[in-house]
Protein backbone atom coordinates (compact mmCIF):
# COMPACT_ATOMS: atom_id res chain seq x y z
CA UNK A 1 0.00 0.00 0.00
CA UNK A 2 1.06 3.51 -0.94
CA UNK A 3 1.07 6.32 1.65
CA UNK A 4 2.56 8.87 0.28
CA UNK A 5 1.25 10.76 -3.13
CA UNK A 6 1.37 8.60 -6.19
CA UNK A 7 4.19 10.10 -8.73
CA UNK A 8 3.79 9.39 -12.22
CA UNK A 9 6.53 9.32 -14.51
CA UNK A 10 6.33 11.83 -17.61
CA UNK A 11 6.17 8.62 -20.15
CA UNK A 12 3.20 7.16 -18.40
CA UNK A 13 1.48 10.35 -18.95
CA UNK A 14 2.83 11.18 -22.27
CA UNK A 15 1.47 7.39 -22.90
CA UNK A 16 -2.35 8.51 -21.99
CA UNK A 17 -2.38 11.47 -23.30
CA UNK A 18 -1.03 10.26 -26.40
CA UNK A 19 -3.50 7.30 -26.58
CA UNK A 20 -6.23 9.68 -25.60
CA UNK A 21 -4.94 12.34 -28.76
CA UNK A 22 -4.92 8.95 -31.09
CA UNK A 23 -8.68 7.85 -30.60
CA UNK A 24 -9.68 11.24 -30.84
CA UNK A 25 -7.77 12.74 -34.03
CA UNK A 26 -7.75 9.88 -36.39
CA UNK A 27 -6.65 11.27 -39.69
CA UNK A 28 -6.68 15.11 -38.36
CA UNK A 29 -9.06 17.54 -37.11
CA UNK A 30 -11.64 18.14 -39.86
CA UNK A 31 -13.21 21.52 -37.84
CA UNK A 32 -9.72 23.03 -37.28
CA UNK A 33 -8.79 23.32 -40.32
CA UNK A 34 -11.54 26.16 -41.09
CA UNK A 35 -9.31 28.70 -38.34
CA UNK A 36 -6.05 30.51 -39.87
CA UNK A 37 -2.69 28.67 -39.08
CA UNK A 38 -1.52 31.57 -37.56
CA UNK A 39 -3.79 32.79 -35.58
CA UNK A 40 -2.90 33.07 -31.76
CA UNK A 41 -6.20 33.00 -29.19
CA UNK A 42 -5.69 33.24 -25.25
CA UNK A 43 -7.91 30.91 -23.49
CA UNK A 44 -9.08 30.09 -19.68
CA UNK A 45 -10.57 27.02 -17.77
CA UNK A 46 -12.81 27.35 -15.36
CA UNK A 47 -14.11 25.11 -12.74
CA UNK A 48 -18.50 24.75 -12.74
CA UNK A 49 -18.89 23.12 -9.51
CA UNK A 50 -16.94 23.04 -6.44
CA UNK A 51 -14.26 20.61 -6.80
CA UNK A 52 -10.69 19.30 -5.75
CA UNK A 53 -8.68 19.70 -8.81
CA UNK A 54 -6.17 16.36 -10.46
CA UNK A 55 -4.70 15.75 -13.58
CA UNK A 56 -2.76 19.05 -14.22
CA UNK A 57 0.13 17.27 -15.66
CA UNK A 58 -2.47 15.17 -18.10
CA UNK A 59 -3.82 18.70 -19.32
CA UNK A 60 -0.32 19.94 -20.20
CA UNK A 61 1.12 17.01 -22.38
CA UNK A 62 -2.40 16.98 -24.54
CA UNK A 63 -2.09 20.58 -25.20
CA UNK A 64 1.71 20.62 -25.81
CA UNK A 65 1.60 17.23 -27.23
CA UNK A 66 -0.25 19.16 -29.87
CA UNK A 67 1.76 22.01 -30.20
CA UNK A 68 4.80 23.24 -27.65
CA UNK A 69 3.83 26.71 -28.47
CA UNK A 70 0.86 26.79 -26.12
CA UNK A 71 1.77 28.37 -22.67
CA UNK A 72 -0.10 27.20 -19.62
CA UNK A 73 -0.81 29.76 -16.15
CA UNK A 74 -1.95 27.22 -13.84
CA UNK A 75 -3.77 29.52 -10.83
CA UNK A 76 -4.59 26.27 -9.00
CA UNK A 77 -2.45 23.04 -7.81
CA UNK A 78 -3.26 19.48 -7.57
CA UNK A 79 -5.12 18.63 -4.57
CA UNK A 80 -6.34 22.03 -3.62
CA UNK A 81 -9.90 23.02 -2.96
CA UNK A 82 -11.83 24.96 -5.97
CA UNK A 83 -14.64 26.44 -5.68
CA UNK A 84 -17.30 26.66 -8.72
CA UNK A 85 -16.73 30.11 -10.87
CA UNK A 86 -12.55 29.71 -10.27
CA UNK A 87 -10.12 30.45 -13.09
CA UNK A 88 -8.19 26.97 -12.92
CA UNK A 89 -5.73 27.92 -15.98
CA UNK A 90 -5.12 30.40 -18.10
CA UNK A 91 -3.28 29.49 -22.22
CA UNK A 92 -2.57 30.77 -24.90
CA UNK A 93 -1.29 29.70 -28.54
CA UNK A 94 -2.17 28.86 -31.78
CA UNK A 95 -5.91 28.46 -32.05
CA UNK A 96 -5.92 25.47 -34.20
CA UNK A 97 -3.64 23.62 -31.58
CA UNK A 98 -5.52 24.93 -28.19
CA UNK A 99 -9.02 23.64 -30.14
CA UNK A 100 -7.34 20.35 -31.69
CA UNK A 101 -6.37 19.55 -28.11
CA UNK A 102 -9.04 20.85 -25.86
CA UNK A 103 -11.16 17.83 -25.17
CA UNK A 104 -8.65 15.51 -24.70
CA UNK A 105 -6.81 18.02 -21.82
CA UNK A 106 -10.57 18.50 -20.59
CA UNK A 107 -11.36 14.75 -19.85
CA UNK A 108 -8.41 14.08 -18.20
CA UNK A 109 -8.77 17.13 -16.12
CA UNK A 110 -12.88 16.92 -15.67
CA UNK A 111 -12.14 12.77 -14.80
CA UNK A 112 -9.37 12.71 -12.39
CA UNK A 113 -10.74 15.85 -10.40
CA UNK A 114 -13.58 13.70 -10.19
CA UNK A 115 -12.45 10.89 -9.00
CA UNK A 116 -10.27 13.70 -6.39
CA UNK A 117 -13.43 15.27 -5.47
CA UNK A 118 -15.17 11.78 -4.67
CA UNK A 119 -12.15 10.50 -2.52
CA UNK A 120 -12.32 13.91 -0.58
CA UNK A 121 -15.86 13.37 0.51
CA UNK A 122 -14.68 10.50 1.82
CA UNK A 123 -12.06 11.16 3.82
CA UNK A 124 -13.63 14.51 4.87
CA UNK A 125 -16.85 12.20 6.26
CA UNK A 126 -14.32 10.09 8.51
CA UNK A 127 -12.29 13.16 9.87
CA UNK A 128 -11.26 12.61 13.36
CA UNK A 129 -10.95 8.92 13.01
CA UNK A 130 -7.88 6.76 12.88
CA UNK A 131 -9.35 4.79 9.65
CA UNK A 132 -7.85 5.56 5.99
CA UNK A 133 -9.80 5.49 2.82
CA UNK A 134 -8.16 3.01 0.28
CA UNK A 135 -9.04 2.65 -3.58
CA UNK A 136 -9.20 -0.37 -5.44
CA UNK A 137 -8.61 -1.90 -8.83
CA UNK A 138 -11.93 -1.03 -10.26
CA UNK A 139 -10.55 1.58 -12.16
CA UNK A 140 -10.91 2.86 -15.62
CA UNK A 141 -9.22 0.42 -18.08
CA UNK A 142 -5.47 2.19 -19.13
CA UNK A 143 -6.11 5.01 -16.52
CA UNK A 144 -4.95 2.73 -13.28
CA UNK A 145 -1.78 5.07 -12.37
CA UNK A 146 -4.18 8.35 -13.57
CA UNK A 147 -6.96 7.82 -11.28
CA UNK A 148 -5.23 6.13 -8.10
CA UNK A 149 -2.51 9.37 -8.49
CA UNK A 150 -6.27 11.73 -8.51
CA UNK A 151 -7.18 9.77 -5.22
CA UNK A 152 -4.08 10.64 -3.86
CA UNK A 153 -4.70 14.55 -5.22
CA UNK A 154 -8.09 13.58 -2.93
CA UNK A 155 -6.46 12.55 0.29
CA UNK A 156 -6.83 8.93 -0.04
CA UNK A 157 -4.15 6.02 -0.15
CA UNK A 158 -3.42 3.68 -2.58
CA UNK A 159 -4.39 -0.39 -2.04
CA UNK A 160 -2.15 -2.43 -4.68
CA UNK A 161 -1.44 -1.00 -8.18
CA UNK A 162 -1.78 -4.39 -9.71
CA UNK A 163 -1.60 -8.14 -9.69
CA UNK A 164 1.89 -7.89 -8.84
CA UNK A 165 2.38 -6.34 -5.85
CA UNK A 166 0.18 -7.36 -3.21
CA UNK A 167 -0.80 -11.10 -2.80
CA UNK A 168 -4.58 -10.66 -2.08
CA UNK A 169 -6.38 -14.46 -1.27
CA UNK A 170 -9.99 -13.47 -2.27
CA UNK A 171 -12.48 -15.85 -2.08
CA UNK A 172 -12.06 -17.84 -5.10
CA UNK A 173 -8.31 -18.29 -4.43
CA UNK A 174 -9.23 -19.71 -0.89
CA UNK A 175 -11.83 -21.86 -3.26
CA UNK A 176 -9.44 -23.30 -5.18
CA UNK A 177 -6.28 -24.25 -2.62
CA UNK A 178 -9.08 -25.77 -0.40
CA UNK A 179 -8.92 -23.45 2.90
CA UNK A 180 -7.51 -20.25 3.63
CA UNK A 181 -4.60 -22.27 5.94
CA UNK A 182 -3.34 -24.17 2.65
CA UNK A 183 -3.96 -20.99 0.24
CA UNK A 184 -1.92 -18.73 2.93
CA UNK A 185 1.13 -21.83 3.26
CA UNK A 186 1.36 -21.66 -0.33
CA UNK A 187 1.38 -18.44 -1.13
CA UNK A 188 4.08 -18.12 2.06
CA UNK A 189 6.16 -20.92 0.24
CA UNK A 190 6.08 -19.32 -3.16
CA UNK A 191 5.75 -15.52 -2.46
CA UNK A 192 7.90 -14.81 0.34
CA UNK A 193 8.76 -11.59 -0.18
CA UNK A 194 5.31 -10.24 -1.42
CA UNK A 195 3.06 -8.45 1.12
CA UNK A 196 0.25 -10.62 1.84
CA UNK A 197 -3.91 -9.98 2.80
CA UNK A 198 -6.08 -12.69 3.48
CA UNK A 199 -10.40 -11.84 2.68
CA UNK A 200 -12.69 -13.34 5.12
CA UNK A 201 -16.05 -13.46 4.90
CA UNK A 202 -16.92 -14.77 8.54
CA UNK A 203 -15.54 -14.12 12.12
CA UNK A 204 -14.81 -18.20 11.75
CA UNK A 205 -12.80 -17.32 8.61
CA UNK A 206 -11.44 -14.35 10.41
CA UNK A 207 -10.45 -16.43 13.62
CA UNK A 208 -8.97 -18.78 11.31
CA UNK A 209 -6.58 -15.91 9.64
CA UNK A 210 -5.69 -14.44 12.47
CA UNK A 211 -4.54 -17.99 14.20
CA UNK A 212 -2.02 -18.66 11.21
CA UNK A 213 -0.65 -14.93 11.64
CA UNK A 214 -1.67 -13.15 8.91
CA UNK A 215 -1.41 -9.56 9.20
CA UNK A 216 -3.32 -7.92 6.94
CA UNK A 217 -7.14 -8.80 6.63
CA UNK A 218 -9.72 -8.19 4.66
CA UNK A 219 -13.20 -7.77 5.98
CA UNK A 220 -15.60 -8.91 2.99
CA UNK A 221 -19.22 -7.53 4.09
CA UNK A 222 -19.08 -7.60 7.56
CA UNK A 223 -21.79 -5.19 8.74
CA UNK A 224 -21.45 -3.01 11.76
CA UNK A 225 -21.91 -5.70 14.65
CA UNK A 226 -19.44 -7.85 12.41
CA UNK A 227 -16.79 -5.56 12.06
CA UNK A 228 -16.96 -4.50 15.94
CA UNK A 229 -16.35 -7.73 17.03
CA UNK A 230 -13.13 -8.79 14.39
CA UNK A 231 -11.71 -5.24 16.19
CA UNK A 232 -12.35 -6.74 19.74
CA UNK A 233 -10.64 -9.96 18.68
CA UNK A 234 -8.11 -8.49 16.85
CA UNK A 235 -6.57 -6.91 20.07
CA UNK A 236 -4.07 -4.80 17.58
CA UNK A 237 -2.79 -7.94 15.61
CA UNK A 238 -3.52 -7.45 12.29
CA UNK A 239 -4.30 -4.63 10.09
CA UNK A 240 -8.38 -4.89 9.35
CA UNK A 241 -9.56 -3.48 6.00
CA UNK A 242 -13.12 -3.21 5.97
CA UNK A 243 -14.87 -3.69 2.33
CA UNK A 244 -18.20 -4.22 0.37
CA UNK A 245 -21.42 -1.50 0.16
CA UNK A 246 -19.84 1.48 1.62
CA UNK A 247 -21.05 4.64 0.82
CA UNK A 248 -20.81 8.59 2.30
CA UNK A 249 -24.07 7.84 4.58
CA UNK A 250 -22.29 4.25 5.79
CA UNK A 251 -18.67 5.21 5.64
CA UNK A 252 -18.33 7.30 9.24
CA UNK A 253 -19.67 4.39 11.08
CA UNK A 254 -17.77 1.90 9.50
CA UNK A 255 -14.58 3.63 10.32
CA UNK A 256 -16.08 4.16 14.19
CA UNK A 257 -16.05 0.49 14.15
CA UNK A 258 -12.05 0.89 14.57
CA UNK A 259 -10.78 -0.83 11.07
CA UNK A 260 -7.67 0.37 9.84
CA UNK A 261 -8.49 1.10 6.55
CA UNK A 262 -11.73 0.89 4.77
CA UNK A 263 -10.99 0.50 0.42
CA UNK A 264 -14.34 2.17 -1.55
CA UNK A 265 -14.12 0.78 -5.58
CA UNK A 266 -16.29 3.64 -6.09
CA UNK A 267 -13.79 6.14 -5.70
CA UNK A 268 -12.44 5.21 -9.66
CA UNK A 269 -15.19 2.80 -10.44
CA UNK A 270 -18.36 5.33 -10.38
CA UNK A 271 -16.80 8.13 -11.65
CA UNK A 272 -18.68 11.66 -12.36
CA UNK A 273 -16.94 14.15 -14.29
CA UNK A 274 -16.36 17.66 -12.91
CA UNK A 275 -17.73 20.04 -14.95
CA UNK A 276 -15.02 22.79 -16.32
CA UNK A 277 -15.03 24.74 -19.57
CA UNK A 278 -13.22 26.57 -21.81
CA UNK A 279 -13.55 30.09 -23.21
CA UNK A 280 -11.44 32.15 -25.72
CA UNK A 281 -11.01 35.77 -25.33
CA UNK A 282 -13.05 37.78 -27.73
CA UNK A 283 -10.39 39.03 -29.48
CA UNK A 284 -6.68 37.63 -30.57
CA UNK A 285 -3.82 37.98 -29.07
CA UNK A 286 -1.69 41.16 -30.40
CA UNK A 287 1.52 39.77 -31.52
CA UNK A 288 2.49 43.58 -31.80
CA UNK A 289 1.83 43.72 -27.88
Amino acid sequence: MINAPLRIDSPQIADDVGRALTEDLGSGDVSARLIPMDLLMRGHIFAREDCILAGSAWTETAFRCVSNRIQLDWRFHDGERVAAGALLCSLEGPARALLTAERTALNFLQTLSGTATATRAYVDAILGTRTRILDTRKTIPGLRLAQKYAVTCGGGQNHRLGLFDMVLLKENHIMAAGSITAAVTLSRKINADIPLEVEVETLAQFEEALSIGVTRILLDNFDLGGLRAAVALNQGRAQLEASGNVDLTTVRAVAETGVDFISIGALTKHVRAIDLSLRFDAEPVDLAG
